[in-house]
Formats: structure tokens, C-alpha cells, sequence
């Protein structure tokens, strides 16, 4: 199982930013996709973006046109940068890693945009 370590995340103002890293503990290489989740209070966890090692990328309706995800392999980490954040996208955002059939997740990191 790939340990995952988030970052980032915290009390931003509407139309601010935000950047979110996650630290892999095992090179991204070995990792078929990575992503990021994100669970509002009383709601699902929902897909935010998702990026395979291939580089195709993915991205939430939602947050098309705002957010990016990317990788830094050199250093196991993937990205979600954030701009143009609104109150909607408060909540808890997650990292996740998928090798084969086995899915890992980090502890999460609260992100909360005031109107």
C-alpha cells in the first residue's frame, strides 16, 4: 500500500487560490492513477480530478476550467491547483493512489472558502 501525505489546504477568501500537494511514499511510477476526492459535511465523497500515469486527466464539471492536476515525478508528488475558489468547494479533499487493484488514501486536508 502506497502511504500518502497531504498538504496545503486551509481558509481562503472567493477567487482566491489554493495549491494542494500529495507526497507518495514510493515512487508515482509503480502508480497506475492518482486522484483527488473531495466530502463536504452530510454529503459523498466526490471525484475532484484524476490523472493516470499515462497523463490523461479528468476533471469534475464542477471544477472544469479552475482546478488542475498534475505530477512531479521527481519528487512523488501530485498537485491540485485551485483558482477562482468558491464556497461550493469547501470541504475535506483527498488523495488517492491506485497500483493495480489496490486503492490508498491520505488523511485528507480541509479547505474552506468564505464568501
Amino acid at each position: 500500500q502506497v502511504q500518502l501525505v497531504e498538504s496545503g489546504g486551509g481558509l481562503v477568501q472567493a477567487g482566491g487560490s489554493l495549491r494542494l500537494s500529495c507526497a507518495a511514499s514510493s515512487t508515482i511510477f509503480s502508480i497506475n492513477a492518482m486522484g483527488w476526492y473531495r466530502q463536504a459535511p452530510g454529503k459523498q465523497r466526490e471525484l475532484v480530478a484524476h490523472i493516470t500515469s499515462g497523463g490523461s486527466t479528468n476533471y469534475a464539471d464542477s471544477v472544469k476550467g479552475r482546478f488542475t492536476i498534475s505530477t512531479d515525478n521527481a519528487k512523488n508528488t501530485v498537485y491540485l491547483q485551485m483558482n477562482s475558489l468558491k464556497p461550493e468547494d469547501t470541504a475535506v479533499y483527498y488523495c488517492s493512489a491506485r497500483r493495480g487493484v489496490i486503492v490508498s488514501w491520505g488523511q485528507g486536508t480541509q479547505v474552506t472558502v468564505a464568501s
